[in-house]
């Protein structure tokens, strides 16, 4: 009996074993995936390429700007050689020089072609530029060609340049050492370099008399230019204003007199009669 019951126990444990490894659950094993990227968010983003764009026009060369500027203003220095005789190709040289071929500050923003400064007389429009100071009052001009005229006047009517019209209108070398022996310029190279402008881009040319026929007279009229009056002793803006025909009140709007006060010296234009 004792026999049996043992027999019996030890069947149970074997199928117990037996039941036990068979339920064991399989663990899947699963292999690494492949990861692949994808190409649209992977792709590296190119830098932009920027495309400089240059000017086409070319800049002028020194000796184009020169040759621009005397054809703009050659005939203008030869009606102020034949109103001042002061020769057209020191005018030219001087213009060209301390305009910077017409392409300075002064130049552009003031018409001012000859660095004059403001000075007491001076009514007009002013722009301030640094020279030999910082800030100085230089004039403005409404046009070109009243620098011109301006520049006549002023060596016309200040007797510090009465000499240079001693010397020939045709010797340019002696008016370029006598405007810097004069005071105009401070520069000790300034006779240099006025000569070496007229020679280089032969600018003595303008200063011979050009023969003209009847025909070229009439269909090039000379540039019509304000007429300018220099203040004398005992003058007033009446008298001034009879003496040219002229309203008195067209003489003070253009060159802005206050209080209607002039003085002596002073250079007024005269516009033209309306």
């Amino acid at each position: 009996m004792a026999q049996n019951h043992c027999l019996t126990t030890a069947l149970l444990l074997l199928t117990l074993l037996l039941n036990s490894c068979g339920s064991a659950k399989k663990v899947k094993i699963n292999a690494p995936s492949t990861i692949t990227p994808s190409t649209e968010n992977v792709k590296a983003k190119l830098p932009e390429t920027k495309i400089k764009s240059f000017e086409t026009t070319r800049k002028l060369t020194v000796a184009e700007r020169v040759d621009r500027y005397v054809k703009t203003y050659a005939e203008v220095a030869q009606q102020e050689m034949k109103s001042y005789d002061i020769p057209a190709s020191i005018t030219l040289a001087q213009g060209i020089l301390e305009s910077g071929m017409g392409d300075s500050r002064l130049a552009t923003q003031a018409n001012n072609h000859f660095g004059i400064k403001c000075h007491r007389e001076w009514r007009g429009e002013r722009i301030y530029h640094d020279d030999d100071e910082k800030g100085e009052c230089f004039r403005v001009y409404k046009d070109p060609r009243k620098s011109y005229r301006d520049h006549s006047l002023f060596l016309t009517t200040r007797s510090r340049y009465d000499f240079l019209f001693d010397y020939k209108k045709h010797d340019y070398k002696a008016w370029a050492k006598g405007l810097k022996k004069a005071g105009y310029a401070t520069d000790p190279k300034y006779p240099d370099k006025l000569i070496s402008l007229i020679e280089r881009y032969r600018l003595d040319r303008y200063d011979l008399k050009k023969q003209k026929t009847n025909k070229e007279t009439q269909s090039t009229p000379e540039i019509a230019l304000e007429k300018v009056h220099q203040v004398q002793k005992g003058d007033t803006l009446y008298s001034i204003s009879k003496k040219y025909q002229v309203d008195l009140e067209l003489i003070v709007q253009e060159n802005k007199i206050e209080n209607n006060t002039i003085f002596l010296g002073q250079n007024l234009i005269i516009p033209q009669a309306k």
